[in-house]
């Protein structure tokens, strides 16, 4: 697919858009933990589940997905899958228990997954090679946007009214997008395949692109990022509040200052991954990443200038890791493939991400007065996985395959 730089720019603008309100709503959920413990009366483990099930869900539908993402045109693919996420964050607006909430962000995690790696795939289709870790670097900036805007927002508004609201407003907002898309987005049909064979053929093709070396390479890579960050971070949040003296209040500053940090930094990242090599700025920024990791899961009771540097730290270099590492993997895979290979991996992250929130969530505990134990031991668990991530980046290749097994 051959665009202008205009068009490119505002294809990326809308990627980042659906981006936004996807890793709000995934994101919005971290800070809110503490909130939700209270609220619900629920142990850390069950706050754990919570995180988990929309990773869980968003694992099976992509699997489910990939059997028929490709033949599809990309537009109407993503306004679907947005569609259908639009309407699982308004469900989770409207839940009053925590058995219905579980409910919704299931349905939820079903299209954010898929949603996900669509957005990857139109990446790697639209633009070239040797944009592509900056074009990266752009839609992976709407995390940052999510944290230093949409967070604290959110954050203010469970303070000033109550934990639905945050909800309400993402699922207004990704209506609003959702238009935008549908009057702005140009089709995008080059890659279909043509609907020839029955589901037998459907699963064999995608058994082939699942188990091809080069696609297992790159998910276990996926495999060890996933460990590396989302056994820490589900539970920042309420370590800082119950462990390291941090008032409830302040914990909008957390994400406000990581956000505007890494809105900035993500971009960059990307930039010096194309200039300098993905695999080289990968593993400098992860090694980097292990003094906040493990800083930030032995903090004692702290000042509020020390939270905010050693937060502000983790968030800059684990983010920055990230873009590098997914430009990796978006070139993995060729264009016939990229939709089915995306979603399956998609599913990867998503299920491991939910395995790595379980695993911290078995690690850690909470105490009679509320405090949380072990979470030092969570910091050594992502340590240990970062450096075998680093490792691993320079056994595999991202080279596409030239042909299937």
């Amino acid at each position: 697919m051959n665009l202008t730089e205009p068009q490119e720019r505002r294809l990326l603008l809308l990627l980042g858009g659906m981006q936004f309100t996807s890793m709000l709503d995934f994101v919005i959920m971290m800070p809110l933990g503490a909130t939700f413990i209270d609220a619900f009366s629920i142990t850390p483990q069950a706050f754990g589940v919570l995180v988990s099930s929309y990773s869980t869900s968003a694992a099976v539908m992509g699997i489910l997905a990939a059997l028929v993402i490709d033949r599809f045109d990309r537009r109407f693919a993503l306004l679907l899958t947005y569609g259908g996420f639009t309407i699982g964050t308004l469900l989770c607006a409207l839940a009053q228990s925590y058995s219905t909430l579980l409910l919704a962000r299931v349905f939820a995690g079903a299209f954010g997954g898929i949603l996900g790696a669509l957005i990857l795939s139109v990446i790697g289709e639209a633009v070239p090679e040797v944009r592509r870790g900056k074009a990266v670097g752009i839609v992976m900036a709407a995390f940052s946007v999510a944290t230093v805007a949409g967070v604290p927002a959110g954050i203010l508004l469970n303070e000033l009214a109550d934990w639905h609201v945050p909800f309400y407003a993402i699922a207004g907002l990704g209506a609003l997008i959702w238009l935008i898309i549908w009057q702005q987005m140009p089709s995008m049909g080059a890659h279909m395949k043509p609907h020839a064979g029955g589901l037998w053929h459907h699963v064999r093709t995608l058994w082939y692109t699942a188990v091809f070396g080069p696609h297992l390479r790159a998910m276990l890579f996926t495999i060890l990022l996933m460990f590396a960050g989302f056994t820490v971070i589900p539970y920042i949040a309420p370590y800082l509040t119950k462990n390291a003296g941090l008032e409830r209040k302040y914990l909008a500053l957390v994400y406000f200052f990581g956000g505007l940090t890494t809105m900035f930094s993500s971009r960059y990242a990307g930039i010096l991954a194309d200039r300098f090599g993905k695999q080289r700025v990968f593993s400098i920024i992860a090694f980097l990443s292990l003094v906040p990791i493990l800083v930030l899961t032995h903090l004692p009771a702290a000042p509020l200038w020390l939270i905010l540097m050693v937060t502000t730290v983790f968030m800059v270099l684990v983010n920055g890791r990230f873009v590098p590492a997914m430009a990796l993997v978006t070139g993995s895979a060729r264009p016939q493939d990229r939709g089915a290979f995306m979603s399956i991996n998609s599913s990867v992250q998503h299920l491991f991400a939910g395995v790595a929130a379980a695993i911290a969530g078995s690690l850690v505990q909470k105490l009679p007065d509320e405090t949380l134990a072990h979470y030092n031991y969570v910091g050594y668990f992502a340590a240990a996985m970062t450096l075998a991530a680093i490792a691993w980046s320079w056994n595999w290749s991202a080279k596409p395959a030239q042909q299937k097994p």
